[in-house]
């Protein structure tokens, strides 16, 4: 935090502050860490998004608002706590890839089903509503879950769960599956995409790109893809 000018010898607010400065403290100009923040921040936001919940944006987070690292802005009738809706060409980047997460959200059900996942097998299917892969494509066991180095994940979000997935007057609701990948890693990390019956899984985003929704890249079901470090792709199942 950086409440300096809050007149309190930066005691207020609170301390918790879960972050990371991706090497540099404040402004800088050194672009690969400006790149890292654009990338992190696009993380982040994606991972709200396709989350299941409401999502909760503080006004400004959609295209890079800071506040100068204050976290205590209540008594700032100033610049730090005023939202400046004045963007730069990364904001307004920003900005147009959270409309897209938006659009993305009330399209697919998927991403804003009205029950919990159980990680059950589906009556009538042999998939299950949710499932957590190893980079490896099998699926997460106990052991992973505790493996200290274990930095990257994927989660299978099964379109065929129309059967329980209910619109709001209750009717079913059968959508496309979705593979959520994601690597917290500093490093790249080999990812196999599981096998699909011959689909094929066609990319959606990918955060390491600076337009995310721009990738064209399709990959056959069993295929291993890279995931940038510091990344997430979200993947759509192909069939026919």
């Amino acid at each position: 935090k950086h409440n300096e000018a809050n007149g309190e010898d930066n005691r207020d607010g609170s301390d918790n502050n879960n972050s990371w400065n991706c090497g540099a403290e404040g402004p800088t100009k050194d672009r690969k860490i400006q790149a890292l923040r654009r990338r992190q921040m696009r993380n982040f936001l994606a991972t709200l998004f396709l989350s299941p919940g409401v999502p909760m944006l503080l006004a400004g987070d959609e295209f890079g608002r800071t506040q100068g690292g204050n976290n205590n802005v209540y008594c700032q009738d100033s610049e730090i706590g005023w939202v400046d809706w004045t963007m730069d060409t990364h904001g307004r980047r920003l900005l147009a890839f959270t409309r897209e997460l938006i659009r993305l959200r009330r399209e697919h059900i998927v991403f804003h089903r009205n029950r919990f996942f159980l990680s059950k097998v589906i009556p009538g299917t042999d998939k299950k509503d949710v499932t957590w892969l190893h980079s490896d494509g099998s699926e997460m066991t106990e052991e992973n879950w505790h493996d200290p180095q274990a930095r990257a994940l994927g989660i299978r979000l099964s379109g065929e769960a129309g059967l329980i997935h209910l619109t709001d007057r209750g009717e079913q609701e059968p959508d496309d599956t979705f593979l959520l990948l994601v690597n917290a890693s500093h490093e790249s990390v080999p990812f196999t995409l599981p096998a699909e019956n011959g689909g094929r899984w066609q990319t959606v985003l990918d955060t390491a790109l600076e337009k995310s929704f721009d990738s064209a890249d399709v990959f056959e079901a069993g295929a291993v893809v890279t995931l940038t470090g510091r990344s997430l792709r979200l993947l759509c199942l192909q069939t026919g």
